[in-house]
């Protein structure tokens, strides 16, 4: 055991004026590394949400690509049948599905206001009843023949 030495008063109050002001700092210090904790993960929920609306503009550019392609694939000759014949295939059903996808992202008004016009535009063609192939013009017929001699 260390032997009882006698201590300048000034460097107990020294020491101990160091040791309240270390606990003092303490809940000031704790709620600057909760602050600190706090920003940073906010700044990474920001950066996950705008990684997010980046990958939802791709999924819809995508899906936007994927409508015009099929669009444009249609020959003009042959657009009412080809309608007809896309309205009872999976094609609606698949695209209803991936823009149902991406109306589940949910972003600006104006996505949302092309997604439901897709949607209705979509919803139309499935609806769309066979339309029959137009009559054919019956064959003519000869006026009258005149028997060769």
């Amino acid at each position: 055991m260390a032997l009882d030495t006698p201590v300048n008063s000034q460097i107990t109050d020294a020491v101990t004026q160091t040791n309240v002001k270390v606990m003092a700092e303490a809940p000031a210090m704790a709620m600057g590394a909760i602050y600190q904790s706090l920003a940073h993960s906010t700044g990474i929920m920001f950066e996950n949400a705008a990684a997010a609306q980046q990958q939802q503009a791709i999924l819809a550019q995508a899906a936007t690509t994927q409508g015009v392609m099929q669009i444009y694939s249609f020959d003009t000759a042959a657009a009412a049948a080809t309608v007809a014949k896309v309205g009872q295939s999976d094609v609606p059903d698949n695209m209803l599905s991936l823009l149902a996808a991406l109306r589940a992202f949910g972003s600006g008004d104006a996505q949302a206001q092309a997604i439901d016009a897709a949607l209705a535009a979509i919803k139309t063609l499935s609806a769309a009843p066979a339309q029959p192939a137009a009559p054919k013009p019956a064959p003519a017929r000869p006026t009258s023949a005149k028997p060769k001699a």
